[in-house]
């Protein structure tokens, strides 16, 4: 017989776990995003790039978390309101200099990939391959961010 893939009850325990993910994702690229109009100094043109281009990223991204959880049968969550319910993300801060944003945003991402690896066995215990893959490689790219945040300290 073949495999029908996770029981419902461990869609439903996924999608939970992805609605968080979707609304630290959501967080992480509104502040980038932020900081990327934002940010000042002698950095300022590397800075702006570097973060355009992980909020690009991001964004994309984030359609494809949300997908997910439509794709295991639920809703996935809309709005600040309930994001900010969800969410572990603050928002950021355009008064900070340059450094401070990228620590801001380190920070965010740490926050955000502990998210993610708190999401990964669920799914893996449910036999959930595509989110486990999905999380796999939102692990990859936030990672990367990471890297190159701190690489520009």
């Amino acid at each position: 017989m073949p495999n029908p893939g996770p029981s419902a009850k461990d869609r439903k325990t996924v999608a939970e776990g992805l609605s968080k993910v979707l609304a630290d994702s959501y967080g992480v690229y509104l502040k980038t995003h932020g900081y990327h109009w934002n940010v000042s100094g002698p950095t300022f043109s590397q800075l702006h790039a570097l973060f355009m281009t992980q909020y690009t990223e991001m964004w994309a991204a984030i359609d494809e978390v949300a997908e997910r959880i439509r794709a295991l049968g639920e809703l996935a969550p809309q709005g600040y309101g309930a994001f900010g319910n969800l969410s572990s993300i603050k928002d950021g801060d355009p008064t900070k200099d340059a450094a401070a944003m990228i620590k801001d945003l380190i920070e965010s991402h740490e926050s955000l990939i502990g998210t993610l690896y708190g999401v990964l066995p669920t799914a893996q215990e449910a036999g959930d391959e595509v989110t486990a893959s999905l999380i796999s490689d939102r692990l990859t790219a936030h990672e990367k961010h990471l890297w190159m945040l701190r690489a520009s300290l």
